[in-house]
């Protein structure tokens, strides 16, 4: 099998995925998702078959609140969070067709989290096309 050779637009993103995992404080991991669910880019922390399920679960969660949206007058959703016992899942929309999903321990601050993500798509809105986002799953998926 060879690994196909990936864009530097491609490179940078993955290390704009990792490095918010990295320095977001109370960050635990940071995976990019495509809108049909499929990861793109996921930070060191985690495991590719957890990435790939965590993926799915984040992109059926802004369904869910789409869904939402879609039967009351409220808007489009900005972010979906999940509280666990130990932790939190934070989903939000980075681009048309991509979500960032960002594992957080308990002790996190929502609301720095939450910036940072909102930072996160404002870069990130600036790079991802759909190519990219075609040429990430691919990379990915190899």
């Amino acid at each position: 099998m060879t690994i196909p050779e990936v864009s530097a637009e491609a490179q940078n993103f993955n290390w704009l995925v990792n490095r918010f995992a990295l320095h977001t404080a109370g960050a635990i991991a940071a995976l990019a998702v495509s809108s049909d669910g499929l990861l793109i880019a996921m930070s060191q922390e985690l495991e590719r078959a957890n990435a790939d399920r965590l993926a799915a679960i984040s992109s059926a969660m802004l369904g869910l609140a789409q869904g939402v949206a879609d039967s009351h007058p409220l808007g489009s959703p900005d972010k979906v969070i999940v509280e666990l016992e130990r932790g939190y899942l934070l989903v939000c929309t980075i681009s048309v067709g991509c979500s960032l999903g960002v594992l957080a321990n308990k002790q996190a601050s929502l609301g720095t989290i939450a910036y940072e993500m909102a930072m996160f798509a404002n870069r990130a809105t600036e790079v991802l096309t759909p190519g990219l986002i075609e040429e990430l799953k691919q990379a990915v998926g190899s």
